[in-house]
């Protein structure tokens, strides 16, 4: 009997041991990126998005991105902001430009949950890039350069992920190094 029990407990430790590599805790800014949180729980924790997640409280879109989704959202640092012309980042978080502001963020994000292996396999079907649709209306293209996955805006601006398959409970963040805009 002690036997049975013990066995059940290993078998039992071994299965949550398996499910949570498949759904690993990332940390990003400085803090865990809980698989079991979704997308703005887990993103203001993070002390490299804290521009990005003033925008989405701004443009209103907090109850979207924690939503059942799922979504694959790429999420600029806030160096990527600081990147921008001086001011961009101010002006759009005017309340007259909310409009502008939500293009510019759901632009950031695609239906569905993406993983790098799924983008890498699109890329690969695509003979060297995928297009993606945006939830904004727009289009990325995504390309492999050596190990990294770079995402082409509408106006021919680059951005590489530079942190890949951060899983959340409604679908999965990848960190950019670059704010990417629609077509002027």
């Amino acid at each position: 009997m002690k036997k049975t029990i013990f066995s059940f407990l290993v078998a039992g430790l071994l299965f949550i041991g398996f499910g949570a590599q498949a759904q690993k805790t990332v940390e990003v800014g400085g803090a865990p990126m809980y698989p079991t949180k979704d997308i703005v729980s887990n993103a203001v924790n993070s002390k490299d998005h804290t521009t990005l997640v003033a925008a989405v409280k701004a443009a209103g879109l907090v109850e979207t991105l924690q939503s059942a989704g799922p979504f694959t959202v790429f999420a600029p640092t806030n160096s990527a902001f600081e990147a921008l012309p001086a001011g961009t980042v101010e002006t759009l978080l005017k309340p007259e430009n909310k409009g502008l502001l939500t293009q510019i963020l759901t632009y950031h994000v695609v239906a569905g949950k993406l993983n790098a292996k799924d983008i890498q396999a699109l890329v690969k079907k695509g003979e060297g890039y995928a297009e993606l649709a945006t939830v904004s209306g727009g289009k990325l293209w995504v390309m492999q350069d050596g190990k990294n996955l770079v995402l082409k805006d509408e106006n021919g601006n680059m951005s590489k992920i530079t942190i890949a398959d951060v899983n959340q409970s409604n679908g999965v963040i990848h960190v950019v190094d670059a704010v990417v805009t629609p077509k002027n």
